[in-house]
């Protein structure tokens, strides 16, 4: 009895596991993986290119371009809070309209333009009279693309992991762990390297370094677009907002005791049970 009840078991347990199931969560895994690279180069590249502009920019602003301090401050100072407001911008059309791959694609191209257009302008070949101004311009184009990217790629990196799955919850904790990493290896290795590329060698080289880290990241990122999960934008808040400021005003003569039913808070019935979702109040 006991060997017929092993047998029987043998039979059931050796028809299932083995390598012909662990390739699904291998490929699972791999597709996890592949996910966090491609996510995790782009933003390393963003940050390595972000801070090879930051860290040396006033040197630049002083030396080549014969800037007083005051003025050069000035300038990188006002670069930094376009950036920093931009971010705002980037943020909401992200989640309001474009959603964060198509937030991050086009703003990481935006970003990638602004600094071909950089590395140009620190070129010896171009005159005087547009050096100045086509500097600025890629500047700023910069600063924009930077406004969309970083609100945006985090979370999106976020939504590819399900925190209903244990083994794509824990994979999410140790990819973010990895990002903080890569932030920092891309800023430290900016500062070090392309500072002392820019201070020694060529502006012109120093700034390609970041052009072309920015570019074969983007690379990376669009290999992966068919793969990636991507949250559906969910409209302006300020719409919700709009509609409920003309139903107050429409309503506003509407009396409780004109109807049987009284006013809806937006209650909802649920298995039987009455769930309200907004508290009853004598405002509005």
């Amino acid at each position: 009895m006991d060997n017929n009840i092993n047998n029987d078991n043998t039979q059931i347990h050796s028809s299932k596991g083995g390598w012909k199931s662990a390739i699904f969560i291998i490929c699972k895994l791999f597709l996890l993986s592949f996910l966090s690279i491609s996510l995790w180069v782009v933003e390393m590249a963003e940050r390595f290119a972000y801070y090879g502009i930051a860290a040396n920019l006033m040197m630049y602003l002083t030396k080549e371009l014969d800037q007083p301090l005051a003025t050069a401050a000035t300038n990188v100072n006002t670069w930094n809070g376009v950036s920093s407001l931009a971010l705002l911008i980037g943020a909401f059309f992200a989640d309001s309209y474009l959603g964060r791959f198509n937030t991050t694609l086009a703003s990481s191209c935006l970003f990638l333009m602004g600094l071909i257009m950089l590395t140009i302008s620190t070129s010896s070949k171009i005159p005087p009279n547009i050096h100045t101004p086509l500097f600025f311009s890629a500047l700023y184009v910069t600063a924009v693309g930077e406004g969309g990217h970083k609100p945006c790629v985090q979370t999106f990196a976020a939504d590819q992991f399900d925190e209903n799955t244990p083994e794509e919850k824990t994979a999410k904790s140790s990819f973010f762990n990895w990002w903080y990493l890569g932030i920092v290896v891309g800023a430290t290795t900016a500062v070090l390297v392309v500072t002392y590329v820019q201070d020694n060698i060529s502006w012109t080289i120093g700034f390609g370094i970041p052009t072309i880290a920015v570019g074969l990241a983007l690379i990376v990122f669009m290999v992966g677009h068919s793969t990636y999960r991507e949250a559906r934008p969910v409209g302006s808040p300020f719409t919700s907002m709009a509609q409920v400021v003309v139903a107050a005003i429409q309503k506003r003569r509407v009396s409780e005791t004109n109807n049987i039913e009284g006013p809806w808070y937006g209650d909802d019935v649920v298995s039987g049970l009455k769930a309200n979702k907004l508290v009853r109040t004598q405002q509005f």
